[in-house]
């Protein structure tokens, strides 16, 4: 079963180099050079591996923080993090102007840790009984943040920087401008290295605590972990909702809770769904391009919804 998915994920990819506006000639790759090499070493090959990082790296963000606030409907988009990450760009981009990327990265992480930290802190306030309305409190609250961005942009007249940030969209990437993606390398190896603990994690703070887990340390661990991924695909692709929840709660379904066994198998179903996702928005008025933000809020929000609905049965 998975030699197939892995067999499913490799076409996918295949698809993916072969799929543009561009009609590739693949004769001139046997020869390393012409418009053809040069269209998918500095344009197809980094969308490929963008789109790759960013599906795991979203799909492990929604395992961490559903193990931390022990709720199956909580991922980077439904606590806030998204948002946070754009205003901390926004703010950067006001504050600072000419600075360069790794000052916007500063901002997003700060502010999408501090954003986590806050939505954890409610949560536990307020103790919901019902998992429903966590996601609830989680989209009021970025609501909220959101809010506080486009007020933000419009004061200082930055609405036009902020657009790029509101759907997620990989026709920009080329060779050369998304590097920064390649932080998630470390994050999915730190991830599934303390698999175990965010497991505990996931069992609350009394029995993790009982087990001899320092708790403090691992949710602040995982949540930086999160803030490190989220600020890096904001800045890079801009956001992308549902990848985090659909994803985790799919795999959760079929083969439980072990994080050192799923989470090879969340970071593959994550990967896999950014490239349908992908592939769809490129298929469906080509040559033109649907930002991938809305083919996966479309996709994910209907499986979102059957979730919702499936729980309550």
């Amino acid at each position: 079963m998975r030699l197939s998915w892995l067999l499913l994920f490799l076409l996918l990819c295949v698809a993916s180099l072969a799929v543009g506006a561009r009609e590739l000639a693949w004769s001139q790759l046997l020869t390393l050079h012409g418009d053809t090499w040069l269209t998918l070493t500095a344009s197809r090959l980094p969308r490929l591996a963008a789109l790759i990082l960013v599906g795991i790296g979203l799909a492990v963000c929604g395992v961490i923080l559903q193990q931390i606030v022990r709720n199956r409907f909580v991922e980077p988009g439904t606590c806030g993090a998204l948002d946070a990450a754009r205003l901390g760009i926004l703010l950067s981009l006001g504050l600072a102007p000419t600075a360069g990327v790794p000052l916007q990265m500063l901002f997003a992480l700060a502010l999408c840790f501090a954003a986590s930290l806050v939505f954890v802190a409610i949560i536990r306030r307020i103790r919901a009984r019902n998992a429903v309305l966590v996601p609830v409190i989680g989209l009021m609250y970025g609501g909220v943040l959101s809010a506080l961005a486009e007020f933000y942009a419009y004061r200082f007249n930055l609405l036009q920087s902020m657009q790029g940030w509101l759907l997620g969209d990989f026709s920009k990437v080329v060779q050369g401008r998304y590097e920064l993606i390649y932080l998630i390398l470390p994050i999915i190896l730190l991830t599934y290295l303390y698999a175990q603990r965010f497991t505990l994690v996931g069992m609350g703070e009394g029995m993790a605590t009982s087990l001899g887990l320092n708790y403090s340390a691992s949710v602040a661990l995982g949540l930086m972990l999160v803030a490190v991924t989220v600020a890096a695909s904001v800045i890079t692709v801009g956001a992308i909702p549902f990848v985090g929840l659909v994803v985790p709660n799919l795999i959760a379904l079929r083969h439980g809770d072990n994080l050192r066994r799923t989470l090879p198998l969340v970071a593959l179903g994550g990967a896999a769904l950014l490239l349908v996702c992908d592939l769809a928005g490129r298929l469906l008025i080509y040559p033109f391009e649907v930002p991938i933000g809305l083919t996966a809020g479309g996709l994910g929000g209907l499986v979102f919804l059957g979730l919702l609905l499936w729980r309550q049965r």
